[in-house]
């Protein structure tokens, strides 16, 4: 399955770190955000990888060429920054296929599989990894609602008045019909072209969305402080599975004695 990255923000709120280089390529845990990000969509099955560039598109390009561990990479240049919905029109003429889409800031450690797994299915338009958040901090991202059946009836972007504090992850599966409804998003108070309101217009049509639910974790490296945050995290991580990888050689050599 193919697989979409969206990567070309400026990433102003990681200044400094964005300073003289892409979001992509700030480093969590001493490797670059994007590698993290292309890491995980190989595991969950991706055999193509399409790039959405911009500012200091060079960089990433120069960086990584036309391959990332034998998986052919494509560029699309996001010319404006005008939101995730236009970004994603940048990419529908490479698309045959459902897809993947997973943001460039994300750094995650959860259940990507199950999400394929279910678009693989073909009972859905589209699935969503979705989690639960405080309610004070669900306005920082489209917030949904689900039905009974766990489908998703509702999305909004960044709401004041949250309806839920079940929100996007970062990790989609869509079919091409993703693209008609980019295609009628109108600018948001805020100026731009909501993927939120793609999916909303997707959901009025008649298409049916399911959200799975994250088991793991995520960090969406939107600050400097976040990248701290998923630093963090990776290391604690990498700990316990070298403290299990010790029990298992003692409680060997042990038996073995």
């Amino acid at each position: 399955m193919q697989a979409v990255v969206l990567s070309a923000g400026k990433g102003t709120r990681l200044r400094p770190l964005t300073e003289e280089k892409p979001k992509a390529l700030v480093e969590v845990d001493g490797r670059p955000i994007i590698e993290d990000v292309f890491d995980n969509l190989l595991a969950a099955g991706a055999d193509e990888l399409i790039v959405v560039v911009g500012y200091l598109k060079e960089k990433v390009m120069d960086r990584y060429g036309d391959s990332y561990r034998g998986v052919p990479i494509t560029y699309a240049h996001q010319r404006e920054q005008l939101g995730l919905a236009h970004a994603m029109l940048q990419v529908e003429s490479l698309i045959d296929d459902d897809f993947m889409l997973m943001l460039g800031d994300n750094v995650f450690r959860a259940n990507l599989e199950d999400v394929m797994n279910r678009q693989r299915e073909d009972r859905a338009d589209a699935a969503f990894l979705v989690e639960e958040v405080p309610y004070e901090e669900a306005s920082r991202y489209g917030v949904l609602d689900t039905n009974e059946y766990g489908e998703i009836v509702e999305v909004v972007e960044k709401p004041d008045d949250p309806p839920s504090n079940l929100v996007m992850t970062g990790f989609y599966t869509f079919t091409p019909a993703i693209f008609h409804a980019c295609h009628l998003v109108q600018p948001s108070d805020r100026g731009e072209y909501e993927l939120s309101d793609a999916v909303d217009l997707l959901i009025q049509s008649g298409r049916t969305i399911d959200a799975i639910r994250m088991d793991g974790w995520r960090v969406d490296v939107g600050y400097p402080e976040d990248r701290d945050r998923a630093e963090e995290r990776l290391r604690d991580e990498t700990g316990r599975v070298l403290e299990q990888g010790a029990q298992t050689d003692g409680s060997s050599t042990s038996t073995t004695n």
